[in-house]
């Protein structure tokens, strides 16, 4: 039984729950930007309270190789993940696994490339409000992409179970909603604690 029919039999409006869904991940992803906006905010705050920076006596600002590196993942998987979702609404399955795993490789790529430079940057969150900051809002954005590598696992499980269709991809679309806020999240750290 389609999941159409059985909503269908069950008095529920399909479209509608739908987009109730779609809805409900929308406002999700809303407070998730309030929460990166406070955190934006106080960095900014703090950095143009400092005069200078990265402040003097502190550790330089890190090296644009791998940052680069990663904002290149991001970018190339937040389109691998728009090809899922096209192929989600044409129900190929084959397709949907195919583009999930390479956005599945390329999010996990970055987490490992982050873990990396974390790991060589020469300074942690000793390092005074510099790495403080730097690694709070590097680290939070980066617990956000393991959570969005965890949804588009599942979602993956689903449509290799057969549980995605043309008629049935909401939770491939809700998911791609999540990491796209992701990626542009990771544009704007860039710019701000790399390039600025």
């Amino acid at each position: 039984m389609t999941a159409h029919v059985a909503a269908t039999i069950h008095g529920e409006d399909p479209a509608a729950a739908r987009g109730n869904m779609l809805l409900g991940v929308k406002l999700a992803i809303l407070s998730e930007i309030m929460l990166f906006g406070a955190f934006f905010a106080a960095y900014f705050v703090i950095r143009a309270a400092s005069g200078e920076w990265p402040p003097r006596g502190g550790p330089d600002r890190p090296e644009l190789l791998l940052p680069g590196l990663n904002t290149l993942l991001l970018v190339a998987s937040s389109g691998t993940m728009q090809l899922g979702v096209r192929a989600a609404r044409t129900g190929d399955r084959l397709r949907i696994l195919r583009w999930l795993g390479l956005t599945l490789a390329l999010g996990g790529t970055f987490i490992v490339v982050q873990g990396y430079e974390f790991a060589n940057n020469g300074f942690g969150l000793e390092a005074g409000v510099f790495g403080s900051t730097f690694y709070i809002l590097t680290g939070f954005h980066g617990a956000h992409v393991i959570a969005g590598l965890l949804f588009i696992a599942m979602v993956a499980n689903r449509a290799r179970l057969g549980l995605v269709s043309a008629a049935n991809h909401t939770a491939v679309e809700s998911t791609s909603y999540y990491w796209h806020f992701v990626d542009v999240v990771w544009l704007v750290l860039f710019s701000s604690l790399y390039v600025l």
